[in-house]
């Protein structure tokens, strides 16, 4: 999915879980969305985004998503 398609997920109120290397292993990473606010929950740090670009920044830096 790209970033774009991922945020659009979250608005139909699904939650993604994405699979990331970090560290030298793998971890899942949920991505969801309350109805307000975006989640980014990593096995260390929660982020928390107010807007859809914000959202799309972040899965588009930390390499969730496939080039659009």
């Amino acid at each position: 999915m790209t970033a774009t398609e991922i945020v659009d997920a979250l608005r139909e109120g699904r939650r993604v879980v994405v699979e990331a290397e970090l560290l030298g292993g793998t971890h899942e990473v949920s991505l969801r969305h309350d109805g307000e606010t975006y989640y980014c929950d990593t096995p260390t740090t929660l982020h928390k985004h107010s807007d859809p670009e914000g959202m799309v920044g972040c899965i588009e830096r930390m390499g969730y998503a496939r080039e659009e």
